[in-house]
C-alpha cells in the first residue's frame, strides 16, 4: 500500500463495513470498484473521455472506496495508466488488486497467458503503468478446459512464478480468480491465498458452498459479473423487489451480496460517477425478510457457467 495523501475514512459501517484480508494488514471497505469499464468499448483502446475516467476514479476516493480491482490486460495497459494518472501518488490505505494470467489478442479476444515468461512479463507490466514498486495482491486467472468456466487444471506451475516473485518482493499476497474449491486447496500447499474471484450473482448460484467454505477460513470471496445473466422472469423479480424499495435493481443486487456472507467484497464498475454514486448507496439498504425471500427464490445453480468476464 502507497503513502501520502490517507484516504478519509475510518468509518467500520461505511461502505458495507470492512473486511481484513486474512495473514495481511490490508482492511478495506467491502464496496470496492472494478477498473475494466475504464477502457474504451470492448474494453479495449482508451476511454472516449479520459477525464471523465480519472473524475470517477476520484469521486471513488473521495467517497471512502480504499479497494480497487484492475488489471493490465485491461486495454491493454489502459486502465492502470489511467489509475495512476488519476490517483498517484497513492492514498495511505489503498489497496490496488491486480489480475494476470491473460493477454489481449489483435482481435480484442482474451487469450490465456500462463507461462512462466507471459506471468513475469504481466507483473512488471502492472508494475510499470501503475508505478509501484510492489503489487498489494495479484490474483491469478485460472483457465477451465473450455477457455472459460473454472475447470480442474493444475495451478501449480503458474502459481509457483507468483510465489517466486513475492519472495522477491514484487507481490505482497496472492489470490486466485476463476477456480473450483479443489483448485484453491491445491494452491494452499504452495502459498497463503488471501481472497477468490469468482462469477457469482443473484442469478448465478454455483459457488453457494463455496463462498461459505471460504468464509470459514476468512478468505475473502469477491463477485464479478455482480448484475447479468438474468433470464426476462429473473430480471422482472428483481426489478419487483427495487420498484418496492424505490432502490435500482444494481443496488437491490450489490445489497443482497453485503448481505449474502461478511466475506464477500465487492467492485462494481462503472465509467459514470452518477452509476458510482448510485451504486455506493447499496451499502445503506438493509433487505428484509420478504425481499430477501423473493430474491433468493432468483437464484439457480447450473452445471455450466455462463462466464462473460475478460
Amino acid at each position: 500500500m502507497s503513502n501520502s495523501k490517507e484516504i478519509q475514512t475510518s468509518d467500520a459501517t461505511k461502505l458495507g463495513g470492512s473486511f481484513t484480508l486474512p495473514g495481511t494488514s490490508m482492511t478495506v471497505h467491502r464496496m470496492g470498484y472494478g477498473a475494466m469499464q475504464l477502457a474504451g468499448p470492448g474494453v479495449w483502446g482508451p476511454p472516449r473521455d479520459p477525464d471523465a475516467a480519472v473524475a470517477v476514479l476520484r469521486e471513488a476516493i473521495a467517497a471512502g472506496v480504499n479497494h480497487i480491482d484492475t488489471s493490465d490486460f485491461y486495454g491493454p495497459h489502459v486502465t492502470n495508466q489511467i489509475i495512476r494518472r488519476a490517483l498517484h501518488p497513492y492514498p495511505q490505505g489503498l489497496v490496488i488488486v491486480t489480475k494476470v494470467g491473460a493477454r489481449r489478442g489483435a482481435d480484442k479476444s482474451c487469450i490465456p497467458a500462463v507461462s512462466r515468461q507471459n506471468l513475469i512479463d504481466s507483473v512488471h507490466d502492472n508494475l510499470r503503468n501503475l508505478e509501484l514498486e510492489a503489487l498489494d495482491l495479484v490474483n491469478l486467472r485460472a483457465w477451465g478446459n473450455n477457455g472459460q468456466a473454472p475447470g480442474e487444471k493444475s495451478l501449480v506451475e503458474p502459481l509457483a512464478v507468483l510465489v517466486e516473485l513475492k519472495r522477491q518482493a514484487l507481490i505482497r499476497h496472492i489470490g486466485l480468480s476463476n477456480v473450483t474449491p479443489k483448485q484453491l486447496t491445491e494452491a494452499q500447499t504452495l502459498t497463503d491465498i488471501v481472497c477468490v474471484q469468482n462469477l457469482y450473482n443473484l442469478a448465478q448460484r454455483d459457488d453457494d458452498a463455496f463462498i461459505d467454505d471460504l468464509a470459514e477460513q476468512g478468505i475473502a470471496y469477491v463477485p464479478f459479473f455482480p448484475l447479468g445473466g438474468f433470464n426476462p422472469l429473473q430480471s422482472a423479480a428483481l426489478d419487483s423487489v427495487a420498484e418496492s424499495l424505490g432502490r435500482t435493481p444494481m443496488q437491490v443486487a450489490l445489497a443482497w451480496l453485503l448481505q449474502r456472507s461478511p466475506n464477500i467484497l465487492l467492485i462494481p464498475g462503472t465509467s459514470s460517477v452518477h452509476h458510482l454514486r448510485e451504486n455506493l448507496k447499496a451499502d445503506g439498504l438493509n433487505l428484509l425478510t420478504d425481499a430477501l425471500t423473493k430474491l433468493d427464490a432468483i437464484g439457480t445453480k447450473s452445471d455450466k457457467k455462463a462466464n462473460e468476464e475478460i
